[in-house]
């Protein structure tokens, strides 16, 4: 099992566990997290996006150009931002730890 850590905005921390093979944004949503994850996956909004805790940043797979020019849309991106859907959990993760960002883009429009 892989911990995933969810860091609120208001500072509050929760611990849910993952298996390998899964993606963030259905763990999160899972879990009752604020991501929206409007385009279902598809990389056509950036309404998942979370910030990676430095120290596991680097054990992802690097985000590709596509996911790059989405993160240009987020409100609130950092060196250590990703879209959640496109994280995959593999045996190589122990845990990950991920902020939700204080601005969010709502594109439902709720």
């Amino acid at each position: 099992m892989i911990r995933v850590r969810f860091i609120a905005v208001d500072g509050s921390v929760r611990d849910v566990s993952a298996s390998a093979g899964e993606r963030l944004l259905d763990i999160a949503q899972a879990d009752g997290q604020p991501l929206e994850g409007t385009c279902e996956g598809q990389m056509a909004c950036s309404t998942c996006h979370v910030i990676v805790d430095a120290a596991d940043f680097a054990k992802l797979e690097p985000a590709r150009e596509e996911e790059e020019d989405m993160l240009d849309l987020a409100m609130g991106a950092t060196r250590t931002s990703r879209l959640a859907c496109q994280i995959w959990l593999d045996d190589a993760l122990e845990s990950l730890t991920v902020r939700i960002p204080r601005e969010t883009r709502n594109m439902q429009g709720r």
